[in-house]
């Protein structure tokens, strides 16, 4: 095992460290999924720093979420203790700059345009306006060597390296594009690799070309579904409406001849409203190639030339709205501006690549929706060699194909460590949660809710049931059975702040007598909380999650069809897999946790081998038997050293 790895290996870690050591030698883009207990952060970490020893390379590790930032820097401290190496965590703008934290609105800013205003405060102060960012004068007025020295001692999480600058007056963000050069570890949110132009300024910070880094995707199987939404463009009713207002600010100008601003915007409202009524079934539907630019050249008598035009100048009028924001202090945002970008971009949207789709709801909208993510992915492409990693990646082949990995990307598969028979996975086939089939049986709902409360009412353990969708479960949480239940009952509310959604999580965690938190396959209980020991034991899959049948979603299981052949496969079959594998997986956090999940939908038997479910008459008797036959738990096996190496301080 390399030098670089920390700890006594447990069982499977020499082979995994082993395995990606040489394949990143080979400067290969490996898809790895690991099951929990494996250790994968520190695998990838310790194998990815030794493959960097000695050379340019540089290791950017990839999140989906901050938090995940806080185990890379606490196994880098770890690494840091038998082999030198510096590491940063890098967050944006809106979590790092002191001068946003107490202004409401800047928090709601993109990084463009925060980047924005901070430029121009930024150069006030050059010139010699102290008083524009006290933090910024510091930082460059001031010797700051007493902070450097103690981030590469201490190597903190980002969140630790802010509150230790704000304290001292200085700006963490920027002093940490002063750090970056050195770094040979920066760990970093998805958006500073995959959109290019804060990678551009990524790599000028690390002074480092793009084939020096060596990347490590964590969560990949977000990658994805992230990736279509970066490439995606959209226009709503609501911005349509903000753009109105811009335009009165400036006196409703003409943007072409007899046709002001409010009047293109008019004409656009229009267009909108009249393809909701026309195309949306359900929540959305395709629209006709050309609609939008046709009708608005038809009404406007232009060309499609006169049309670009018109939204250039559109773009012209948001400059001028964002220069007077920018002027006063505020967020440097204009929807003229994004109006009329969106309707530069509009017609050149490759049809191949893209669906273009009208949305229903509160809030309509056009939509240009990406269907391939490897148009975003394409720069891993060009790095020294890449690691997606995750502990529900599979099927492996599905997540190759779909960001455009090489056909020749090795696919590795370790599997958990934890003792197999502490799991139990079982299913019931006379209950289902397909639409057709659900509106046939009446009784179908009456059999599952009788399930859940069988189960609950019979075990004072931790039961969280997880439903395809909040309208499912809202179906659920309003019936007698469950709201009579002999147990505390919680529930995952759609759109939930995140704060509130710890709370009910933490009283649900602190039930001694057993209680039920009804919560969504794919959402936040299900993929980004652990329940430790009793504080979960049972997992209800309340059927199984696949993608409604939209026009989005009819469209994506087109494009992979024609691609590869595979669109119920890559589409509607892995997103579920996974899903459940991550509802699954919140039994079992370590090898001394047991648990049972039990899955009401006949179809579970479909999804073998990925999910080997047993069929059961009687879930309440087996669970039962499961429980009082567990006895002793048995331990991981760990692969003694000759010489273990040290552990960090977790302080």
């Amino acid at each position: 095992m390399g030098a670089s790895f920390p700890y006594t290996p447990r069982q499977g870690q020499e082979e995994i460290v082993e395995a990606l050591e040489q394949h990143l030698a080979e400067m290969r883009h490996i898809a790895m999924q690991s099951g929990t207990g494996t250790g994968k952060t520190i695998c990838a970490l310790s194998a990815s720093v030794a493959a960097c020893q000695g050379n340019t390379c540089k290791v950017l590790y990839l999140t989906r979420t901050n938090s995940q930032q806080k185990q890379v820097m606490v196994e880098l401290r770890a690494i840091a203790s038998v082999t030198p190496v510096f590491g940063i965590a890098i967050q944006g703008r809106r979590n790092m700059c002191p001068y946003i934290e107490v202004n409401e609105e800047l928090k709601s800013g993109t990084h463009e345009e925060l980047s924005l205003l901070c430029g121009q405060k930024k150069n006030k102060v050059i010139a010699g306006d102290a008083s524009a960012c006290k933090y910024f004068h510091t930082l460059i007025s001031t010797d700051h060597s007493a902070i450097d020295n103690w981030a590469r001692k201490r190597l903190p999480t980002a969140e630790e390296f802010s509150a230790y600058c704000s304290e001292r007056g200085y700006c963490p963000y920027e002093l940490l594009k002063t750090l970056s050069e050195s770094a040979k570890v920066v760990t970093a949110p998805y958006i500073y690799f995959f959109n290019p132009f804060i990678r551009g300024s990524l790599l000028d910070w690390m002074g480092c070309e793009l084939d020096d880094l060596l990347v490590i995707v964590d969560e990949a199987h977000n990658l994805p579904e992230y990736a279509r939404e970066l490439r995606t463009a959209e226009m709503s009713f609501a911005a349509i409406k903000a753009a109105a207002r811009e335009a009165s600010e400036l006196n409703d100008p003409e943007v072409v001849e007899g046709t002001s601003a409010s009047d293109l915007l008019s004409m656009i409202e229009e267009v909108l409203i009249s393809a909701v009524e026309e195309y949306v079934l359900d929540e959305d539907g395709l629209v006709p190639q050309g609609l939008l630019e046709e009708v608005l050249m038809g009404r406007l008598t232009l060309t499609s030339r006169g049309l670009q035009k018109v939204a250039g100048e559109m773009v012209n009028l948001g400059d001028i709205i964002k220069d007077r924001r920018r002027k006063e202090g505020r967020l440097p945002r204009s929807y003229l501006s994004s109006i009329g970008a969106f309707l530069e971009a509009w017609s050149s949207f490759d049809e191949e690549d893209y669906v273009k789709l009208v949305v229903g709801g509160e809030n309509p909208r056009f939509e240009a929706y990406c269907l391939d993510p490897s148009l975003a992915c394409k720069p891993l492409l060009g790095t020294h060699g890449s690691i997606h990693m995750s502990g529900t990646l599979e099927p492996l082949e599905e997540y190759k194909d779909s960001i455009g990995l090489p056909e020749c990307s090795p696919s590795l598969n370790f599997k958990s460590p934890f003792p197999r028979e502490n799991l139990k996975v079982l299913y019931a086939d006379d209950v289902t949660s397909k639409y057709e089939d659900m509106a046939k049986d009446a009784k179908n709902l009456s059999r599952m809710l009788s399930y859940i409360s069988g189960i609950v009412s019979q075990f004072q353990r931790n039961t969280v049931a997880f439903f395809p969708s909040y309208n499912l479960m809202e179906k659920f949480a309003c019936d007698d059975k469950i709201s009579s239940l002999d147990r505390p009952v919680f529930k995952e509310e759609r759109g939930m702040p995140q704060d509130d959604l710890m709370e009910i999580v933490g009283r649900f965690k602190d039930s001694v007598d057993g209680a039920l938190l009804l919560a969504v396959s794919g959402g936040r209980i299900s993929e980004g909380i652990d329940f430790p020991d009793r504080e979960l034991e049972i997992a209800i899959l309340v059927g199984i999650p696949y993608p409604k049948p939209t026009a989005r979603a009819r469209a994506l299981q087109h494009f992979y069809e024609v691609k590869f052949g595979k669109g119920w496969d890559y589409v509607v079959k892995a997103p579920a897999t996974r899903k459940m594998l991550q509802s699954i997986g919140r039994l079992i956090r370590s090898e001394t946790d047991r648990g049972v999940a039990v899955i009401l939908d006949k179809r579970a038997v479909h999804l073998k081998p990925y999910i080997s479910a047993v069929l059961s008459k009687d879930p309440v008797e087996e669970m039962k038997r499961f429980f009082e036959t567990g006895g002793e738990v048995r331990k991981i096996p760990i692969k003694r050293r000759q010489q273990q190496r040290p552990r960090t301080s977790k302080s």
